[in-house]
C-alpha cells in the first residue's frame, strides 16, 4: 500500500525532532560534532515505514547522563518519566587526554600562565584533567536529556496528526481503487 501523506508527516516529524534536538544541544552549550551527527530517515520496508533517528554514538551519555560511583543520576524519557541512568562509571573516570583537550578547547590556563611562565603548562593541564576525571567519576554526569524531549513532545503533539494521515492514505487509496 502507499502511504504517501504518512510519509509527509513522519519526514516532517523526523524534522521537527532534530530542530528541536539540536537547539536543546545548543542552549546546553554542547554545540559540536554531536550537534552536528542528529539525522533521521524514513524508511519503508515490507509494507510498514518508520522513522529512525541517527547521532554520534556517544549521543545516549549526553542525552540520559552516567552515574558516579558517588552520585546517582536521572533523566526524563521521552514519556516524561523520571529514570535512573543506564550508565554508570565504575572502575575508570573519563580518559585524562580528552579531558585535556577539552581544557585546552576552553583555554583554561594554570595561575603561572598569566604571568608568563608557561613551561608547567602542560604539568597544569594533565594535573587539571586528572582531578576533573577523578570528580566526574565519583559525581557523574547529569543527563540533559536533549533528545528525550523533543521526542516526547513530538508524540504528544503530532500523535493525533498521525492517526489523520493513515485515515487520509486509506481514503486516497480506496478513491484511486474505485476510479480504476
Amino acid at each position: 500500500m502507499n502511504l504517501p501523506t504518512l510519509e509527509r508527516y513522519l519526514n516532517s516529524f523526523g524534522k521537527q525532532i532534530v530542530k528541536q534536538a539540536k537547539e536543546n544541544l545548543s542552549a546546553a552549550d554542547k554545540k559540536g560534532a554531536l550537534e552536528n551527527s542528529i539525522d533521521f530517515f524514513v524508511i519503508k520496508k515490507g509494507g510498514s515505514i518508520t522513522v529512525r533517528f541517527k547521532m554520534n554514538s556517544y549521543a545516549a551519555y549526553v542525552d540520559k547522563g552516567v552515574s558516579g560511583n558517588k552520585v546517582k543520576r536521572t533523566y526524563k524519557d521521552y514519556k516524561g518519566k523520571t529514570k535512573p541512568s543506564p550508565f554508570k562509571y565504575r572502575t575508570k573516570g573519563p580518559p585524562i587526554d580528552i579531558l585535556s583537550k577539552w581544557i585546552k578547547k576552553k583555554g583554561i590556563k594554570g595561575h603561572g600562565a598569566k604571568r608568563g611562565r608557561s613551561k608547567n603548562t602542560g604539568q597544569f593541564i594533565s594535573g587539571l584533567a586528572y582531578l576533573i576525571s577523578k570528580s566526574i567519576k565519583k559525581k557523574g554526569i547529569q543527563g540533559i536529556s536533549f533528545f528525550q524531549k523533543p521526542l516526547m513532545l513530538g508524540m504528544k503533539q503530532f500523535s493525533s496528526k498521525f492517526g489523520k494521515a493513515i485515515a487520509d492514505d486509506i481514503v486516497n487509496s480506496l478513491r484511486q481503487q474505485k476510479i480504476a
